[in-house]
Parts: structure tokens; sequence; C-alpha cells
């Protein structure tokens, strides 16, 4: 396990008390806090990216622009290490908490950026981790200008974790998935031409260690339903006497593992979401109140549908569904563990959604 990350004070009084862990003692003044590290992978090399984001100095803590770092190398470590020769401050990597991986550098391989971030002495597996979707993790850390993109990545985690936005991933989470399931999916941000503020985009969905797609939209919104991590999402259904809005509050999806012989034939899924009546143009009587329940079951099937036809297509069970029905069939499971994602992509699978509508 990682060392927990150390506050500034503690911190100070280890490196002038001559901490081993940097070549001598410093002043906080003379160091580069790096808060957000971009990763990417261009030809045969890997190019970091890493900000502080907005710094002070002095006993009056004036302000500082962002830092910002970028270098090349044939490995991570190797390109890691050439930073220290690009600030006249020593950079230390202990403060990281946001990883943004680029497009190019997720297709080709994602183990090897979570490998180092697993065995580094200043990094670790409890950093945010993000997939740069149709550009660079270079764009997307220099986005900040001056401000830097920590707080916008901030952001981003807080409300994700109050299930206003995509789901917030550590690479840990992931990194964990990707051995236990061999899948997994992190939240995807874009950098829209013109635009200098990240913006969500779904999700990137890992088969093995790469990068098989994305998903967005509606089949993002499955994906969050099958993970059991529904965000708040806004539903607009169209109603003869008027539009109604409900808000979905929680999910939860199980799965059973149905056999012949010693072959996987049947995915059954059951999910059981909590929604929240929002708006209507007139109170609902009884009768209307269930057609607007089994309005929204149908849409939740829907994107629930178009997610498993991608995930299918790629052989991705990312959210592990295999592995949650294996509790019923241990021996068989094991059997068929090592080749479920070949079976994943041929199995039949049969949805079933049950709605709850809290007026």
């Amino acid at each position: 396990m990682k060392r927990a990350l150390l506050p500034p004070l503690a911190l100070w009084l280890l490196l002038a008390g001559g901490c081993s862990a940097l070549p001598t003692a410093r002043e906080m003044g003379d160091m580069a806090l790096l808060r957000t590290m971009g990763v990417d992978r261009e030809g045969g090399e890997m190019a970091v990216t890493a900000s502080t984001g907005p710094r002070a100095r002095g006993l009056q803590g004036e302000g500082l622009p962002a830092l910002v770092l970028s270098t090349r190398g044939d490995t991570l470590s190797g390109a890691c290490m050439a930073m220290q020769g690009l600030s006249d401050s020593y950079v230390f990597f202990g403060y990281v908490d946001q990883l943004l991986v680029g497009e190019e550098a997720a297709r080709a391989g994602l183990r090897p950026v979570l490998n180092y971030f697993a065995q580094d002495v200043e990094l670790g597996l409890g950093a945010q981790l993000w997939l740069v979707r149709g550009g660079t993790a270079q764009a997307a850390v220099s986005s900040g200008g001056d401000q830097g993109v920590e707080g916008r990545l901030s952001t981003l985690r807080t409300d994700g974790e109050l299930g206003v936005a995509s789901v917030a991933r550590t690479a840990g989470e992931v990194y964990t998935d990707l051995m236990e399931r061999g899948a997994a999916f992190a939240p995807a941000l874009t950098l829209a031409e013109g635009q200098t503020a990240l913006l969500e985009c779904g999700y990137g969905v890992l088969r093995g260690d790469q990068l098989a797609g994305f998903l967005e939209g509606e089949a993002a919104g499955g994906l969050e339903l099958l993970a059991g991590r529904a965000c708040s999402h806004m539903v607009e259904l169209d109603r003869p006497g008027g539009p109604v809005s409900l808000r979905i509050t929680g999910s939860h999806t199980t799965s059973r593992l149905e056999f012949q012989g010693d072959d996987p034939s049947r995915l059954q899924l059951t999910c059981r979401a909590e929604s929240q009546l929002e708006e209507a143009p007139a109170e609902l009587s009884d009768r209307e109140l269930e057609e607007v329940r089994r309005d929204l079951e149908r849409r939740c099937r829907s994107w629930l549908e178009g997610a498993l036809e991608q995930l299918q297509d790629w052989g991705a069970d990312c959210t592990g569904l295999g592995l949650r029905a294996a509790a019923s069939h241990p021996g068989r499971w094991s059997a068929i563990e090592q080749d479920w994602p070949r079976w994943f992509g041929r199995v039949e699978i049969e949805v079933e959604v049950q709605v709850d509508v809290h007026a």
C-alpha cells in the first residue's frame, strides 16, 4: 500500500531533516509539487506532461501561475526523470492525484502506466483516472492555462462522487478490474475544438489493458445502470397531458448465468432502479403514474440494451456481470472463467427492468 501524502509542514520537516526520499534537503519554495500528470504515446516514445496547479510563494502566499512541464522518453520512468531538468525547482510527484491518459496511449495499452503508478515510490494508485478522447493528455493538462486544470478535475471528481457527473474512478479501481475481470471502464474527457474547458464524454472501455472504444449518451447511462452507479439522470417522457420529468437516483443490477451442459447459454439480468418524479403538468392519478413507470422502464431497458450490444461486440464485461453470476455455479464458472470474454460476446442476454417511482 502506498504511503499517505504528507501535509506541506510535515513534508518540509522531513526534507529539512535530510529525508532520504530526496537527494538533498530543500525549502518548500524550491519544490514543484505536481498535482496532475498526463501520459501520451508518440511513436515509440512516452510523453509526460505534468502540472502543479496554482502555486503560492512567500509568507504572504503570493499567487504564481501553474507550472506545466512536458518531456519525452523511451520509457515512462525515463520521461519522468528527464522532467527534473526542466525546472529550477525539485520536481516532486508525491502529490499527483489526477492521471490523464491520451487516447493513443490507452489504445496501445494502459498496463505500463498503471504498473508505474503502482511501483513508483512517490506515485500511487489513488489518483483519479481519466481517458482523453480524440486528443492528447498534453493538450488536456495544458488547457487550464495559468490557473491549471486541477480545479476543473477536482469539480468533476466531486460531482461524480455526488452522482451528478460521470462516475469517478481511481487508477487502483481500474487496475483491480483489469486483473480480476480482464476489462474495466473509466470516465472520458474531451477538449472540444475552440474550447478551453474539459468536457465529459461518457466512458472509455478497456479490454485486457487496451482501449476498445467509448460509450456515451444513453449507452453510457446503460453502463452506469449495469455497474450499479447510476448518476442522477433527468429523463423526460412525452405524455398525453404534457411532458413528465423524472430523476434516476439509484440502481442495482443482478445477474444469473444459465448453462447447457458445460457451456453458458444465457445471462439473465435484473436491474432495479429508483426514480423521483420531478415535474408533471398536473397531479398524476395512480393509473397515470403506473403508465409513467412503465415508460421509464422501457427507456432504461433501451439504455441497457444499447450498452450491452456494444460491450458484447468488444467482448468486454467491464462491470463484472459474469463474475457476479458465478456464485450460483462456482464449479462451472472456474471452467470457463479464462475464456469468458469470448463467451460474453456470444451468450444470449435477457434483460428485466424494475423501476420504482417516488412521487
